[in-house]
C-alpha cells in the first residue's frame, strides 16, 4: 500500500480479529507501550477491487508491518473488512489498525518496502484501487479478554462501537473503572459470548462535525454472537456505574461489525 502522500502512507490498516488467517499473538493494543498512538484509516474498495487488495496487503504490505514490528517500530498491525452497512457504495468497507510505538518515526515504516517483498511498488501498492475516508489518531485506554482464550483461533469478529461525550476523559475513566472488571468477569464466568474489550481515545481530528471522540470494541468467535451477544439470566450488571457513563453520553451510539481478514502483532 503506498498512500498519495507521505502521512498517509505511513499510517494504514484498522482493528484485530482474523476470521481465515492470522495470527493475534498479543491481545490487541493491551500490551502496547504507554506512549504509543493507534491509526484508524477506512478505505472503501469496489467490489472488482476486493480480491486483489486482500492479496496485496495480506501478502505484502503484512510483511513490511511484520518487519517494523520486529524492529520496534509497530507493535500492531491489522485489516478489518465492514460487514454490511449502510450507505455501501459509499462508504469505507475496510479498516486498517496500525499502533505506533514513536508517531514521528512512522514515516520511516513505509519507504522502500521493495527492499522488504522483494516485489515492485506497482505491484503491490493499493492506493490506486482503494480510497481513504477518514483517518483517526487514537490512544488507547483500556482492556480485558476472558480467561484461558486463544486469541489465534477464537477471535474472529469485532464490534466497533463510537461514543460521542460531553468528557471523553472522564467517560474512558468511568468505563475503566466499572465496565473493565465487569467485563472481565462475566467473559470469565462465561455470562457472555464476548471474549475481549478495549476502549481508546480519539486524538485527532476533534470538533464538532466530529460526531464521537471515544472508541470502545468488543471481540467475538462468531458473527451470530457479535450481532446478538446473549447474557446469561445471572448476570447482574453494575448500574450505577452504567448510569454515570450514560449521564455524559449526547445521543445514541454508533457500531459497525468488522471480520478479522490479517493480523500482525508484537509477540
Amino acid at each position: 500500500m503506498k498512500a498519495t502522500n507521505h502521512l498517509s502512507a505511513t499510517i494504514t490498516r484498522a482493528a484485530f480479529l482474523l476470521a481465515s488467517i492470522s495470527c493475534v499473538h498479543t491481545t490487541l493494543h493491551a500490551q502496547a507501550p504507554a506512549s504509543s498512538i493507534t491509526v484508524y484509516q477506512y478505505r472503501h474498495v469496489p467490489d472488482s477491487k476486493i480480491d486483489e487488495f486482500i492479496k496485496r496487503e495480506t501478502t505484502y504490505w503484512s510483511k513490511v508491518a511484520k518487519k517494523a514490528i520486529d524492529n520496534k517500530k509497530m507493535s500492531f498491525w491489522a485489516l478489518l473488512e465492514k460487514v454490511g452497512g449502510y450507505d455501501l457504495p459509499n462508504s469505507a468497507n475496510y479498516l486498517f489498525v496500525n499502533t505506533f510505538s514513536d508517531i514521528d518515526k512512522m514515516g520511516e515504516i513505509f519507504n522502500a518496502p521493495e527492499k522488504i517483498t522483494g516485489v515492485p511498488l506497482i505491484k503491490m501498492e493499493t492506493n490506486s484501487m482503494s480510497t481513504t475516508t477518514a483517518q483517526i489518531f487514537l490512544h488507547d485506554a483500556g482492556w480485558a479478554q476472558a480467561a484461558n482464550v486463544n486469541p489465534d483461533a477464537e477471535f474472529h469478529y469485532v464490534v466497533m462501537i463510537y461514543h460521542t461525550s460531553s468528557d471523553a476523559d472522564s467517560l474512558l475513566s468511568l468505563e475503566n473503572q466499572y465496565w473493565a472488571p465487569f467485563i472481565q468477569k462475566a467473559m470469565d464466568n462465561k455470562q457472555t459470548p464476548q471474549l475481549a474489550w478495549g476502549n481508546a481515545r480519539i486524538l485527532s481530528p476533534t470538533g464538532d462535525d466530529i460526531k464521537f471522540n471515544s472508541v470502545s470494541y468488543d471481540l467475538f468467535k462468531t458473527l451470530k454472537d457479535a450481532l446478538m451477544p446473549n447474557w446469561s439470566a445471572s448476570t447482574v450488571f453494575p448500574n450505577d456505574g452504567l448510569n454515570k457513563i450514560g449521564a455524559l453520553e449526547k445521543g445514541t451510539r454508533r457500531s459497525d461489525v468488522y471480520r478479522i481478514v490479517k493480523v500482525v502483532a508484537a509477540q
